[in-house]
């Protein structure tokens, strides 16, 4: 008797996940599985591919193929100064204790087309830290990481922002950091000057460390528990003691591995600090 066709498309799943690792050393074997079944389907459908077999079989010998896979499964929502109110929190709470330090590094874990880091180096502009400012890009798509290295975007996208940026207890205006040609916009090479861009796989790679601040904001929602609490870890390790880290808004320390060796500095904006060790 065969198995069931959901059963055997589990197990072409986990064979294609495998391949992935074996081939290219992308881990993605502990995703949240609903999430990656939605989009190994929606890849096959877009590719014109008939089987799963068929999609293991093209991505072990394609690499190009491969990179549009994994571009299904990086998430790339964001948007300038997405929920303002979480940047009024880091501008108010996070900020002025980042002037205590000589040298401030920043780590956007997760930085998708780079809005969320443009938005961060705005804030550390506008308050005098951005000189001494180093702030690290990371994101596992190749494809997302050279939108956010070029700044252009359409110019509904920044001007969407712009609303955003009004609502953050803004102190000018976004026009002062972009210049318009057409229907695209480009964000001022100024905003750029200190940040690093660079692939890497929060699932895999070692730690950035000694960071003052980390921003990952929904990307653990897709991580199932065993891999969000890895890399809480690795956040945890990555900043220097009373380092702050900020979350996601449907994401939280409560009920994970490391939630005792933070303190909540402002729960509904998710920022945490990380505590002093004893």
């Amino acid at each position: 008797m065969s198995a069931p066709t959901t059963e055997v498309a589990r197990i072409e799943v986990n064979l294609l996940l495998e391949a992935l690792y074996q081939r290219y050393g992308y881990d993605f074997r502990e995703y949240a599985r609903e999430t990656l079944d939605r989009r190994v389907a929606q890849f096959q459908l877009d590719a014109g591919i008939s089987s799963l077999a068929e999609v293991i079989g093209r991505v072990l010998r394609e690499p190009r193929l491969f990179y549009r896979l994994i571009a299904y499964f990086s998430i790339n929502v964001t948007a300038l100064f997405r929920d303002p109110a979480v940047y009024a929190a880091l501008r108010a709470q996070v900020l002025p204790m980042l002037r205590t330090w000589p040298h401030v590094k920043v780590w956007d874990a997760g930085c998708a087309t780079g809005e969320e880091v443009y938005s961060l180096a705005v804030l550390l502009y506008e308050e005098g830290l951005y000189d001494r400012a180093t702030l690290y890009a990371t994101d596992i798509n190749p494809s997302a990481l050279e939108t956010a290295r070029a700044g252009v975007y359409p110019l509904e996208i920044i001007l969407r922002g712009s609303r955003n940026y009004l609502e953050s207890n803004a102190q000018g205006s976004l026009g002062d950091y972009y210049y318009a040609s057409g229907d695209a916009a480009t964000l001022d090479a100024r905003l750029r000057r200190n940040i690093t861009f660079a692939r890497h796989n929060l699932a895999m790679d070692a730690s950035f460390g000694e960071m003052q601040l980390i921003v990952c904001r929904n990307v653990l929602i897709y991580f199932n528990r065993e891999l969000q609490n890895q890399v809480l870890e690795l956040f945890w390790e990555s900043l220097e003691n009373g380092g702050y880290l900020c979350l996601g808004d449907n994401e939280s320390l409560l009920f994970t591995s490391v939630v005792d060796r933070f303190e909540v500095v402002n729960e509904s904006a998710r920022i945490y600090k990380k505590r002093s060790a004893r």
